[in-house]
């Protein structure tokens, strides 16, 4: 969880909304997985939300 070191993405807030329509503070958390990736042939540690990584893999990087 935190900020993806890609795209930028991090936590959204809202609310969860009961039967009765009472609306407490909810959180929905990131996916992040911490991979190690050449970038200008470096090998960097970083922190990727699935979504980033999904396409990383579909570009064939």
């Amino acid at each position: 969880m935190g900020k993806c070191d890609i795209c930028g993405k991090t936590p959204q807030f809202g609310h969860n909304v009961s039967h009765s329509k009472r609306r407490t503070n909810r959180q929905w958390k990131l996916n992040t997985q911490k991979r190690t990736m050449l970038i200008d042939g470096k090998k960097v540690r970083l922190n990727i939300c699935t979504r980033c990584l999904r396409t990383q893999y579909k570009l064939g990087g």
